[in-house]
């Protein structure tokens, strides 16, 4: 099991072809191309982990499971928050062993993921039911000077997490929709 400070910041992108574009431009090469990602949050009884401002994910990327806790951060210029996490050879068993500990999911989001490094730090490309956003992931130093290659102003830095995103989304357009989902959009969307 790894722990290790996750120091993020995210941005919205307009174009994701061209966002990899200037990522090749940039020095960056794609380590993952673009995958498919479910997310399952867990929280106990009375949104325990919410309430002390940590998540309990299970992942599944591609056919990769992983359980990551994230806890409390700190938020400034960037995002900072311990993250441990390790890979789970089945991750429906660890639905059941989570359930049976009286967890229970709370909210789930997917998207498509590829993912580039420079060597240095990682860049994540998330096409999501809610927009297209980019991480970038590393050093506070990187980060700026990386935003900066691409473009991004420290004005269009985002330190919110997914479900933080989510409900912002759901405030300004109105949406009825309770998962952050295609599937849960698209039919809200077409219900609206």
């Amino acid at each position: 099991m790894a722990s290790r400070r996750e120091i993020e910041i995210k941005f919205r992108v307009a174009d994701v072809r061209a966002l990899a574009r200037k990522l090749r431009g940039a020095g960056f090469r794609m380590i993952t191309p673009r995958t498919h990602e479910l997310n399952t949050l867990y929280d106990l009884p009375g949104e325990v982990l919410r309430a002390r401002k940590e998540l309990l994910r299970i992942r599944k990327y591609g056919s990769e499971w992983t359980l990551t806790h994230k806890a409390k951060g700190k938020i400034g210029r960037h995002s900072s928050r311990v993250e441990t996490e390790t890979g789970v050879a089945d991750g429906r068993k660890m639905d059941l062993i989570l359930r049976a500990l009286g967890y229970a999911p709370s909210f789930h989001y997917e998207k498509f993921r590829a993912e580039w490094t420079d060597g240095k730090g990682q860049v994540v490309v998330d096409e999501t039911p809610i927009g297209d956003f980019c991480e970038i992931e590393g050093t506070p130093r990187w980060i700026d000077a990386t935003a900066k290659k691409l473009g991004v102003t420290e004005a269009e830095y985002i330190t919110k997490n997914y479900a933080g995103l989510f409900l912002d989304w759901k405030d300004s357009t109105k949406s009825r929709a309770e998962e952050m989902t295609f599937k849960a959009v698209a039919t809200q969307e077409r219900s609206d």
